[in-house]
């Protein structure tokens, strides 16, 4: 390719000043090159001093000379030293010396060592900065994987092309918590696949039942046992199924139906790793295949045995998970918010501030529900105040959206519009799981205001959302309003079809899981539709 000028002339700087170097100096600086976006001291000690110490012979970097040697790359503007966020030193280099110290790199026929070593350093990394994300070092914890996040997503890259099974898994299972914490769902997506590729699928037929397994997958550095390894390969799938892509995926095809009901009857009733992440995710195959009843004894049964093996944070996610279900149903309400606060008193005192903010948002989801909105909006004040001190920019956008909504049922009109747009405007990049909630609340709220035009523009976007089996319930939703919105404005004939068609995804058994009371009120349009201009119209309020 072409050389400018201006990198000729660095590179030529580059070099001379290699000639220069001693010894040390050019392996501590070719083995800076596997790092991306720098590192800390801890992390170059461990890559660029010699892996095995030569037969009879001293190492030529040893890693207690890591430190002095930098100082002296500092000092020849070779490496650049800045604090970081936590106030200790990164080192980096600047692109056209890395792109050399590469190239001198592969010279040295040191590359696949260093970078096994890089890989190795961040995977350990990884894999014991995970428990802190449940507690008290929650902050500290997400703060650092962060800020070594491209380097992990090297490592990551690294074990992928090595197609290191062991290393892949447990690097995705040490970052599947971070990753649903930040709502970095692509991530999880892709690198759960690429680790589930490596691998033969544990929930193919035959259905073997998944022994008891008291280890998490991630206790020790790999390589894995036998029976981790094959419990490693159905937790980076059950990753998989809960970050799929809604907008692309049809989780409710016949095939899909038939993988999901083999991890119900892998996954029984009463086993350690289902009350631990990601093991608890295999309650979601439960949830897609449709089934509230059985859905409702999986989660009694996760409680009793988190209980049984004194598992409080594993407790607390359990309880505010089934408050989450049980708040969908009116009946269910006040069990929800005992739920709830149980969640709350745990993750307070273990001092899980993501997992507070959780479960104030289940509490305030049953508070609602029972039209107890000042307590909801309490409930989701406070869980915001919590997202925001760790900077879960997703989870504030779904709690405002959420606050929003029970502010328009409070008859605070203008602040929760105000809300619900500020939310759409932070865009995909950072709302996109909830864009579409926001999205349908907005759209409601101008249809009760009699902003109908306004109301069907909204509508008819989120239509262009929800074309997947998966997303079906929600389009359902979106075709009820839009009924709504056509009797408002007497188009009976439109409406009649658009509710009729509303009604037939509200008794789908997802449906009838994820929101049991859409059909009726479909339903209600419906006879709408039919009484005509006879009938009573939206009500006093507007409502639909």
């Amino acid at each position: 390719r072409t050389v400018l000028p201006r990198q000729q002339t660095l590179r030529a700087v580059v070099d001379w000043s290699w000639d220069l170097l001693t010894t040390p100096e050019r392996a501590v600086l070719r083995r800076l090159s596997v790092f991306t976006g720098g590192c800390a001291l801890a992390a170059a000690e461990h890559v660029c001093a010699d892996a095995v110490p030569r037969a009879h012979a001293a190492p030529t970097v040893s890693s207690r000379d890591v430190a002095g040697i930098l100082g002296s790359l500092i000092d020849k503007s070779l490496v650049v030293a800045a604090p970081s966020s936590d106030g200790d030193m990164r080192y980096r280099l600047l692109e056209t010396v890395a792109e050399y110290a590469a190239e001198r790199l592969d010279q040295a026929r040191e590359r696949a060592e260093a970078e096994r070593r890089h890989l190795v350093h961040y995977r350990e990394l990884a894999r014991v900065t995970d428990p802190l994300l449940r507690g008290h070092g929650q902050r500290a914890g997400m703060a650092l994987l962060q800020l070594e996040y491209e380097n992990l997503r090297t490592a990551l890259r690294r074990a992928h092309a090595a197609r290191d099974e062991h290393e892949l898994l447990c690097l995705v299972l040490s970052l599947g918590w971070f990753w649903q914490m930040l709502d970095l769902r692509a991530d999880a997506r892709q690198w759960s696949r690429a680790a589930a590729d490596l691998g033969p699928d544990p929930f193919a037929p035959p259905v073997v039942p998944a022994p008891s397994i008291p280890q998490r997958c991630t206790d020790t550095p790999p390589p894995m046992t036998a029976e981790l390894l094959q419990e490693a390969r159905r937790e980076v799938r059950l990753i998989g199924v809960v970050s799929m892509d809604h907008e692309a995926e049809d989780w409710t095809s016949p095939e899909r139906l038939d993988w999901l009901s083999r991890v119900t009857a892998v996954y029984g009733t009463g086993l350690p790793q289902t009350c631990r992440f990601p093991g608890t995710l295999a309650v979601f195959a439960v949830m897609l295949t449709g089934d509230p009843e059985r859905l409702r004894m999986v989660l009694d049964e996760t409680i009793r045995t988190c209980e049984e093996f004194g598992y409080e944070w594993e407790l607390a996610g359990t309880l505010h998970l089934r408050a989450n279900v049980l708040a969908n149903r009116s009946a269910w309400a006040g069990d929800a918010s005992r739920d709830a606060d149980r969640s709350l008193a745990i993750y307070d005192r273990l001092g899980d501030t993501w997992g507070a903010a959780e479960a104030l948002s289940a509490r305030g989801e049953a508070r609602d529900k029972r039209g107890e909105y000042a307590l909801a909006a309490e409930d989701y004040t406070a869980a915001i105040r919590h997202a925001e001190g760790l900077g879960a920019q997703s989870q504030v956008a779904l709690l405002r959206s959420r606050l929003a909504q029970t502010m328009l049922e409070m008859g605070q009109g203008e602040e929760g519009e105000r809300i619900l747009r500020d939310v759409l405007a932070l865009g995909p990049e950072v709302a996109h799981e909830v864009m579409p909630a926001a999205r349908l609340f907005l759209a409601m709220w101008l249809g009760r205001t009699g902003r109908l035009a306004e109301a069907r523009k909204e509508l008819e976007l989120l239509l262009d959302v929800f074309h997947s089996g998966t997303l079906a319930i929600f389009e359902g939703f979106v075709k009820g309003a839009l009924a709504w919105l056509d009797c408002a404005e007497g188009r009976w004939a439109e409406a009649l079809a658009a509710s009729q068609e509303a009604v037939e995804t509200a008794l789908s058994p997802l449906s009838q899981m994820i929101a049991p009371e859409m059909a009726a009120v479909h339903m209600l349009t419906a006879a709408w539709a039919l009484a005509g201009p006879v009938g009573p119209g939206p009500g006093a309020d507007g409502r639909p």
